[in-house]
């Protein structure tokens, strides 16, 4: 059995398929998924997976080189978008590189969210409560 934090075979296939650059988002329930696009459904119900517990399993796994976040998480999920600019500056100290946020308007988010290599749907039920990761390297 696998020893590290992401036991879900699908998710931690996507994780290692990444390259360079590639996206990945991490999405609340509620965000359009393109049915061509690669889905790692792990919704259960309203809260489960909470997005920020989803996150911060990911990136166990993942070198993260920069963020887009939706502008609009500032105004409607303030907390959320708190508690996911925090565990991003602690991912900046273990990884020892600056990661770059970047915001724009959801409905650019959600056009850029559809060219990440996948998408990981979680069962957070509040606003905006959305990022793409993009890889980068650990060399």
């Amino acid at each position: 059995m696998k020893k590290t934090a992401v036991l879900n075979a699908q998710l931690s296939g996507v994780i290692a398929s990444l390259g360079h650059t590639d996206g990945l988002t991490i999405c609340d329930a509620g965000l359009p998924i393109p049915s061509e696009q690669q889905c790692v459904d792990l919704a259960l119900t309203k809260g489960v997976p909470s997005f920020l517990s989803t996150l911060e399993v990911v990136l166990t796994e993942l070198f993260v080189e920069r963020i887009l976040l939706a502008e609009e998480i500032k105004q409607f999920n303030p907390s959320i978008e708190q508690q996911l600019i925090e565990i991003i500056d602690e991912l900046e100290q273990e990884q020892g590189r600056r990661i770059e946020v970047e915001y724009v308007a959801h409905s650019e988010f959600k056009q850029r969210s559809n060219q990440a290599k996948a998408v990981v749907r979680t069962g957070e039920c509040s606003p905006y409560a959305n990022v793409i990761l993009y890889s980068g390297v650990p060399f």
